[in-house]
């Protein structure tokens, strides 16, 4: 995971981000359990702030948790039961990785913001905007 991020340094340079938007999937469940949310709450969720410090401690709480207190965990789907100590371990070190080199910078990283819309939402939205009707077609 750490040379991904070396290699991703090299094209993005993270001492530059005033937040960090994380998207969907583990991030939501990262969230979930930093808000202390008894069962998935689209309105909580999308759009929340946590400091990186609150990311950083459900991260590592999350990769810890026994199968038992993930199985009581409202917001997360059984099918990422055993998968999301995984997505949670690899979401810390992204946001390590931006704390460390903002904080170099003189520029600390100061929130971490949720969105419930993932990568194939915006690729879904591009397209929608760049089709043109055909000719002829009513509108």
């Amino acid at each position: 995971m750490r040379g991904l991020l070396d290699g991703a340094e090299r094209v993005v340079d993270l001492s530059a981000p005033g937040q960090l938007v994380g998207l969907a999937g583990t991030i939501t469940t990262v969230t979930a359990h930093a808000l202390g949310l008894q069962a998935f709450d689209p309105q909580t969720l999308g759009g929340a702030e946590l400091s990186p410090q609150a990311v950083l401690a459900s991260c590592e709480a999350i990769v810890h948790s026994t199968a038992e207190q993930r199985a009581s965990w409202g917001y997360l789907a059984p099918g990422r039961r055993d998968v999301i100590a995984a997505g949670a371990l690899v979401w810390s070190e992204v946001v390590s990785r931006v704390v460390e080199r903002t904080t170099a910078a003189g520029r600390p990283l100061e929130r971490v913001i949720t969105s419930l819309y993932d990568i194939l939402d915006g690729i879904a939205l591009s397209l929608v905007l760049t089709q043109r009707p055909a000719e002829g077609a009513g509108a």
